[in-house]
């Protein structure tokens, strides 16, 4: 029972920081249609299995008491990373002068978009179209990728545990989107985005144990 309880945990620390841009989107009224919804579920669902994949191959050459222990750190790691990137203060001067250098190109707007969800809209329509949902759905489950890694060290099941992540990461950005129509921007939503690191981190801590 246990070993599920972790895999829903980890599921829910990764689809946590999807709920956030769906927030962000909702008070910004940015709309995303079913389809873009779909191919953001399925990006997310990709990169899942295939981390998991990598992971299990990884599984048949290093023994099982090592990748347990290696799964637990990647967790960890990531958990410490995600905490250390929202608490380093923004430097706008920075920001901008990159934005400024900017070319349209897909690796640059990717970048983009993992350091603001919210320029994923390429084209300010205030709609998500299929092209920018393919950008936003990668950037969103690169994350997933090392949760996906660790998880398959664990000893979690690729295609269940991609499918439950993409299920989860549609049902997570809907939901967040409704409730940030409802909702202004505030200092309890802002805090929110500590949550998933420290699920992580604490999933990873107990496996070590």
């Amino acid at each position: 029972m246990m070993f599920y309880m972790n895999l829903l945990s980890i599921v829910i620390a990764v689809s946590l920081d999807v709920f956030g841009v769906g927030i962000t989107y909702g008070m910004r009224k940015i709309q995303i249609t079913i389809l873009a919804l779909l191919i953001i579920m399925c990006c997310s669902g990709f990169i899942v299995v295939t981390a998991m994949t990598i992971g299990h191959l990884i599984r048949t050459i290093i023994p099982p008491s090592s990748t347990s222990m290696i799964g637990s750190f990647i967790l960890i790691g990531l958990g410490i990373f995600i905490f250390i990137s929202i608490a380093r203060p923004q430097s706008p001067k920075k920001e901008t002068q990159k934005s400024a250098n900017a070319n349209n190109s897909t690796f640059q707007r990717l970048k983009s978009v993992l350091h603001d969800p919210t320029k994923a809209d390429d084209d300010q329509s205030g709609i998500i179209s299929t092209s920018e949902a393919i950008v936003l759905g990668t950037a969103l489950a690169l994350d997933a990728f090392a949760a996906g890694l660790g998880a398959a060290m664990l000893g979690y099941s690729p295609l269940f545990t991609a499918a439950f992540i993409a299920l989860m990461s549609g049902l997570f950005l809907y939901a967040g989107i409704k409730l940030g129509h409802l909702l202004s921007k505030s200092n309890i939503i802002s805090k929110l985005t500590y949550l998933p690191p420290i699920f992580l981190i604490s999933i990873g801590v107990f496996h070590l144990f």
